[in-house]
């Protein structure tokens, strides 16, 4: 059978329909993210005119020509769902004019690649923006199966692709499942102050025996994390040491507009920035994973962001911290809404997996197609 040498342009056409109607409204407003997906927009859309914005129809795709910001990638996504977006005037919009040559679910496989990623960066030219122009894209050249080796291997991609979005989809329901809970816990029963149940640490790395050297930052998905900034090992005394089951946060929320939090769940020690506040929780009366769950919430990071005070930075601190008022019921009911919220979090850690497993798989796809076409 063999493959054929083309230009993207013999096979896709540009598109330029406007919303001129105003037939769609903000809710139908799509942003790109470099994860190569449609996402609800995140700007302010207060006052702003949806005339100019372009149409993307099922089965379209839209690009973000700049690369050079875009943490070099080419944003792009392909919109499989039932139902036509608007889209800036800015991004260029397209489809697959000649199906009977390339499928458009083949088109994205290929698009899907750090392969293509890189192609669009070496490609994209600009002074103050590197662009990756519709030009480009329509110069760039692909060996193409024949469309039955394409739907063949496409076939393969979109299976796996359902697999990750039913398991997504059992992640949000569990999710409600343990919202409702909580819902129901904050609803039913009185609330107290957990000052009684929290009591502030300033344990030093310097005061023990032997000092740790695993230092670890937090992130808005109040998780401890890698540090961003550098830090000098040899120099970890003034340290904050974190035991397991403590809680450590950062004060200074007009940063992120969270409450950067995380529960040390690991069975060892380790040491935090010296600007953290730590606290142990009493576990006979308050389960620190349990708090966390409160604190987790949107709801709560509204609640310290308005409860934070100073002038140069705005700060939550441990006294704010002790005036929290939440349910505490016996630690029997704590304890479901811990393995409630522990599932959640170990779901969504399995579907991130799967959607890495996704991009991965595309140039393993793309490679024995070309390899079933020139056998």
């Amino acid at each position: 059978m063999g493959l054929n040498k083309v230009k993207l342009g013999e096979l896709i056409a540009r598109s330029d329909k406007r919303n001129v109607e105003n037939r769609y409204s903000v809710g139908s407003v799509r942003g790109l993210s470099v994860e190569k997906v449609f996402i609800p927009t995140k700007a302010d859309m207060r006052g702003v005119s949806l005339k100019p914005y372009k149409l993307v129809e099922p089965d379209w795709f839209a690009y973000v020509t700049i690369t050079s910001r875009n943490s070099d990638k080419l944003t792009i996504a392909h919109n499989t769902s039932g139902s036509s977006y608007i889209v800036s005037s800015s991004y260029e919009v397209f489809y697959v004019q000649d199906s009977s040559r390339l499928d458009s679910a083949y088109l994205f496989m290929l698009f899907n690649r750090a392969e293509f990623d890189r192609y669009a960066r070496f490609n994209s030219w600009g002074s103050a923006r590197e662009a990756f122009s519709w030009k480009d894209l329509c110069d760039t050249e692909i060996e193409l199966p024949p469309i039955e080796i394409q739907r063949k291997y496409v076939a393969v991609y979109e299976a796996m692709l359902a697999n990750q979005r039913a398991y997504e989809k059992g992640l949000d329901d569990l999710k409600l499942a343990c919202d409702a809970f909580i819902e129901r816990l904050m609803s039913e029963l009185p609330h107290e102050a957990i000052a009684p149940y929290i009591s502030r640490k300033a344990d030093r790395n310097r005061d023990r025996e032997q000092e740790l050297d695993r230092v670890l930052g937090l992130s808005t998905k109040k998780e401890f994390r890698v540090p961003q900034s550098r830090v000098n090992k040899k120099e970890l005394g003034n340290y904050k040491v974190v035991e397991p089951g403590d809680i450590a946060y950062v004060p200074t929320t007009d940063t992120w507009k969270v409450l950067a939090f995380a529960v040390n769940n690991q069975n060892t020690a380790i040491v935090v920035s010296p600007i953290y506040e730590v606290f142990s929780v009493d576990k006979m009366k308050l389960l620190p994973e349990y708090l966390g769950a409160f604190l987790r919430r949107s709801e709560f990071d509204r609640y310290a962001r308005f409860s934070s005070w100073g002038s140069a930075r705005e700060n939550f601190t441990f006294e704010e911290m002790r005036d929290i008022r939440i349910p505490i019921p016996e630690i029997g009911i704590q304890e479901v809404v811990v393995n409630l919220s522990n599932a959640v979090r170990e779901r969504r850690m399995i579907c991130t997996w799967l959607k890495n497993q996704l991009k991965l798989i595309c140039p393993i796809l793309v490679r024995g197609a070309m390899q079933e076409a020139m056998n």
